[in-house]
């Protein structure tokens, strides 16, 4: 393939040049996650200069092919800046140690926790004896006990007691980064409750956030009252985001069939209010002929479902992934009213750059980028389409009737495949028959579910509301029946190991080269998203995973990880064994090797591996150990020791955080958590101090 001449090439793309606006600040917001340092305070002032430099210059030099170069620069260095600014505005106290003891604080969110249990996030939190300066703003807490969950109210005052601790880095080297989540919650401390809740003192809904707050949970109540079992929490969460009545085994379904999607308040259902409501008012005041002839009824519309979607986002709780959605109808509710063309790649890249601009670190989550990957990869598939000739004699020929079912199927299989690599990249698994799960569900939640939603929201303050919630009822009863259904069917969910954390930036770039790109160089889009799943495919991984206290170690063997523990560490045991697409429980992968015990050697591949748990294991054993093994892991035992093994400590375990050992011909290579996170901000070790 012969390219074109670099500066016709770049010529080439001026009338697109807005669309690749998000793709730089993107380049520039990764870049600032991807370093494994905080720049320093003089280097940002340096960029600053230098990035005011950039705009002034491409400012005056506005005709050349540099003026595109040199603002792609400028753009991707804002970016990188933009990163910085939310990563110090939001910052808040984290704790540097664990702590025991009574827990104080206002509730300001009720969800539930991996293990299926209450959890409540605290505000202004009173911890015993530690100082308020190290106080962190916000701690979330697990309730293991069920006496007191009364007191569970939006605003109340609570009290109990148990262990807390600062937020915990990767449970393996490269894997998700919860410190780096929790900072941009603003959460300084997570943990855990067994004791009962007592009342401190009762809801003082002193602020609109709990205002909102609390009229979330009681609507998500009146639904549940409504709509009974598992259909009225799924009820519950579409409305109102409240996701603390959901059977973890509803969940494994819609993750099993492609349909964790519907529940998550994001870019369809967002769409699916604010489309009701626009056809609502527009076709419905244009059965009034005066009102017809004399009012423009399509901006009225407009103006409706943009309050109508300003509503919904208030009321669902405001979450990332509903402003997302919320920015990106409001661009498009604005087209109309400005007698623009709603739904046009500019309004995607307008959404992105604004959500980019206020919270730079969604760029990192899943929610921004499979919606994001599904609603560009569907404009610019409809765009293409409305100029091909078939297309057109279907939407306006004879056969104009099947045009409708064919766009469901098309936007269904076209959303499917671009949102599938981010999906099985973060959750591990393929939803193989996600497609027909959404052919049998997506129109069911557009024309009964979402609308009847609405009709009830209407109905509900003269006391009508029970019809449509029936309706809405008997549609989410379909939708999960078609889950369930789905996710029963053998082979509905293929694991996939976890690649490179190159992969997606490369397949992200390769498909926006491929979309965006005028001239043949597109062409290197799609060999830019092989490469990336060539790396994808060709990822090793680990021959031994160390979790952060070296309570759980993991060792393949046959291909397969056996884990040392039947319980205990459930959460690192879930992850390392998805990771490697062996979806099986923790209590199976111990069985794989009988012979672990807390005092012991296996062999790994051409090494030996010791472990040593016990805390009172005497200098003279250890050394033994070490001289005996190649690698010696003791997580209770702080002194060093002889033999010339490599020693991984408990000192050792408490800087690095967890550890994988892959083997090759050179020995050992060992890699932390650390290493790879580097020293960022929101594992900055050295700003904790011991209370």
């Amino acid at each position: 393939m012969r390219l074109a001449n670099p500066s016709i090439a770049l010529e080439a793309q001026r009338g697109r040049l807005f669309l690749w606006l998000p793709v730089c600040l993107s380049i520039g917001i990764g870049l600032y996650f991807f370093i494994r340092f905080e720049p320093l305070a003089g280097l940002v002032k340096i960029l600053i200069g230098v990035n005011i430099a950039l705009f002034v210059l491409a400012f005056f030099d506005r005709q050349t092919t540099s003026a595109i170069l040199i603002r792609a620069f400028a753009f991707i260095l804002l970016g990188f800046l933009l990163a910085i600014l939310r990563t110090y505005t939001v910052a808040e106290p984290v704790l540097g140690w664990r702590y025991y003891g009574p827990i104080e604080g206002t509730i300001v969110a009720i969800d539930r926790s991996n293990a299926n249990r209450p959890r409540i996030t605290l505000a202004a939190p009173d911890l015993g004896k530690i100082s308020k300066p190290r106080t962190p703003s916000y701690v979330r807490v697990s309730l293991h006990s069920d006496q007191g969950l009364e007191h569970l109210q939006p605003g109340a005052r609570v009290r109990t007691l148990g262990s807390i601790a600062p937020p915990s880095g990767p449970v393996e080297p490269g894997g998700f980064d919860f410190q780096q989540y929790a900072w941009f919650k603003r959460l300084g401390a997570v943990g855990y409750s067994r004791k009962p809740v007592e009342l401190v003192a009762p809801s003082n809904l002193n602020s609109y956030a709990l205002r909102l707050f609390d009229l979330r949970m009681r609507i998500a109540g009146h639904v549940r009252g409504q709509i009974d079992g598992q259909t009225g929490a799924f009820s519950a969460a579409i409305i109102t985001g409240d996701r603390s009545a959901i059977d973890p085994a509803m969940l494994d379904d819609l993750r099993a069939s492609n349909l964790a999607h519907l529940l998550a308040i994001s870019g369809l259902h967002m769409g699916l209010l604010v489309g009701f409501i626009f056809a609502l008012v527009r076709y419905g005041l244009a059965l009034m002929p005066y009102i017809a002839l004399h009012w423009q009824t399509k901006k009225l519309g407009a103006v409706l479902a943009l309050i109508a979607g300003f509503a919904y986002l208030q009321i669902s709780g405001a979450a990332v992934a509903t402003e997302r959605a919320f920015i990106m109808v409001s661009v498009m509710l604005v087209g109309v009213l400005l007698d623009r063309p709603a739904i046009t790649l500019r309004a995607v890249a307008l959404a992105a750059t604004i959500l980019l601009v206020i919270r730079p670190e969604s760029l990192m989550q899943a929610g921004f980028q499979m919606s994001f990957a599904a609603t560009t990869a569907l404009v610019a598939s409809f765009e293409f389409l409305k100029h091909q000739r078939h297309w057109q004699a279907l939407q306006f020929g004879r056969g104009w009737f099947l045009q409708p079912f064919m766009a469901l199927f098309i936007s269904s299989l076209i959303a499917g495949a671009a949102t599938a690599p981010f999906a099985a990249f973060h959750f591990n698994q393929f939803a193989q028959f996600g497609l027909i799960a959404n052919l049998g569900s997506v129109p069911v939640m557009g024309l009964l579910v979402m609308p009847s939603a609405v009709l009830a929201g209407l109905l509900a303050p003269f006391g009508l509301e029970a019809l449509p919630f029936w309706i809405m009822g008997k549609g989410v009863e379909w939708i999960l029946a078609v889950a369930h259904f789905v996710a029963s069917m053998e082979g509905s969910a293929r694991p996939v190991p976890k690649g490179s954390n190159m992969v997606l930036p490369l397949l992200g770039f390769g498909a926006v080269v491929f979309i965006l790109w005028r001239g043949r160089a597109r062409l290197l889009g799609p060999a830019i998203c092989l490469t990336a799943f060539g790396l994808w495919a060709n990822t090793p991984r680990p021959d031994v995973l160390i979790s952060d206290t070296g309570r759980l170690i993991g060792v393949l063997q046959n291909q397969k990880r056996a884990l040392n523990r039947e319980r205990g560490s459930g959460f690192a045991a879930r992850v390392w064994l998805e990771n490697d697409g062996d979806k099986v429980a923790q209590v199976l992968a111990a069985g794989r090797y009988a012979n672990f015990t807390d005092a012991m050697t296996v062999s790994v591949g051409t090494a030996k591996l010791g472990y040593l748990w016990s805390k009172k294991t005497l200098q003279a054993e250890l050394d033994t150990y070490c001289h005996d093994t190649d690698i010696l892991i003791s997580p209770n035992w702080k002194q060093p020791v002889s033999g010339g093994c490599i020693h991984i400590s408990q000192s050792y375990l408490r800087y690095n955080g967890s550890v994988s050992i892959t083997l090759n011909k050179n020995g050992p290579e060992i890699k932390t958590a650390r290493q790879i996170t580097g020293a960022r901000i929101w594992n900055a070790w050295w700003l904790r101090k011991s209370p």
